[in-house]
């Protein structure tokens, strides 16, 4: 059975946020589209976006983390993911990331008004933020 699983571990600059290892497949967004990686994949290494990292096992349900940029390193037994932030579902506050969404949204009509690039650039990095929270935290609710 080690043939067909790898190690995850989901490591941010607060520190290790997730570990396994027990994955049979991993599924996340890079920067050129959807991955899956089984363990024994060749070799690689990609730019993460901001999405949710699905973590599937052999037995049990999928672990899911909210991943907020970053990037993966797999050697075909291992896989990395050095993320600028992540968050397990069950340590996310739905009520704060609904409040951040709405921030955002507002920021985003300011910015446009005022034709302010920059500022519209970032809430909409704000947005897609909170919403990934919002997207992990209704994933495992379901």
């Amino acid at each position: 059975m080690a043939d067909t699983t790898f190690k995850v571990t989901i490591i941010t600059p607060d520190g290790t946020v997730y570990d396994t290892d027990e994955a049979t497949m991993l599924i996340l967004k890079t920067a050129g589209g959807e991955m899956g990686i089984m363990a024994n994949h060749v070799p690689v290494i990609a730019s993460l976006d901001i999405d949710v990292v699905r973590v599937k096992h052999n037995e049990g349900e999928d672990n899911i983390a909210a991943v907020h940029g970053g990037v993966m390193q797999f050697d075909g037994h291992n896989a990395l993911i050095a993320a600028d932030r992540s968050e397990l579902p069950e340590r996310i506050d739905v009520e704060r990331a609904q409040s951040a969404k709405e921030r955002s949204e507002k920021m985003i009509e300011d910015a446009k008004e005022s034709h302010n690039s920059d500022d519209l650039a970032r809430a909409e990095v704000h947005l897609k933020r909170a919403i990934n929270r919002l997207n992990a935290a209704r994933l495992v609710k379901k």
